[in-house]
Formats: structure tokens, C-alpha cells, sequence
């Protein structure tokens, strides 16, 4: 059996790479995504993605699209993409976890954030 920090990797790379794909058929990257999804919830991208770095880049190229407004609002053909987008990365979830169960998909996730935990400890 291969290590835990193979499997991580692979699957990270995996998961990059395929998410990479969905996007790229809108000319999009997953900063543009997380940008427009946040905005969604109605959170600041700003402070919601702070941690990730590229904000003001990525909100220049939606703003520059007509995707979103100067109050950082979606536009209507904004909400139009997200949302076709918003199907594309719900099959592409889908297709990530098929075979897992609810319960399977959450104790991986709590035992990956209790790894995480423990090292952010040293």
C-alpha cells in the first residue's frame, strides 16, 4: 500500500489538472472561479481569498469581461457564466466523489483536517 502523502499528491495533482480542464472551456482560471463563487455568497472576494493571493488580478479580468460591476456585484452575463459554470464544476464534483458515500467523503475530509491540525501544532 503507497503512503498517505503519495495518495495526497496524486490526487491533488488530479483534481488541479481536471478542474483545470472544466474551467479552461470559459478561458477561466480557479482564482476567476473562486472570485465569481464567492461573490455568489455574498462575501468579499477580497477578504474571503486574502490568503490565496491573485484577488485584484482575477477581479480585473472579470470586471474587464463585464462579468462584474464596480460594486463588485455579478452582471447579468456575470451570473450567466456562473452559473453554467456553477453545473460544470457540480458534475465535475460529482464525478470526483462517485462511489463515495456522504459519510466515507466527511470522515476523509475531518481525518485530512486532523492531520493538518497536528502538524500545524510543531
Amino acid at each position: 500500500m503507497k503512503p498517505i502523502g503519495f495518495w495526497f499528491a496524486h490526487l491533488h495533482q488530479a483534481l488541479e489538472s481536471s478542474f483545470d480542464r472544466v474551467l479552461a472551456t470559459e478561458g477561466l482560471t480557479r482564482r476567476h472561479w473562486q472570485i465569481l463563487n464567492t461573490i455568489d455568497s455574498g462575501a468579499s472576494p477580497d477578504e474571503a481569498l486574502s490568503p490565496f493571493g491573485e484577488v485584484r488580478e482575477g477581479g480585473t479580468d472579470l470586471r474587464a469581461r463585464g462579468w462584474i460591476d464596480d460594486d463588485g456585484a455579478l452582471t447579468a452575463p456575470g451570473r450567466e457564466t456562473y452559473l453554467r459554470l456553477k453545473t460544470k464544476v457540480g458534475e465535475f464534483r460529482s464525478r470526483a466523489t462517485e462511489g463515495i458515500s456522504d459519510d466515507e467523503y466527511r470522515t476523509t475530509v475531518g481525518v485530512l483536517e486532523r492531520m493538518a491540525a497536528n502538524l500545524a501544532r510543531e
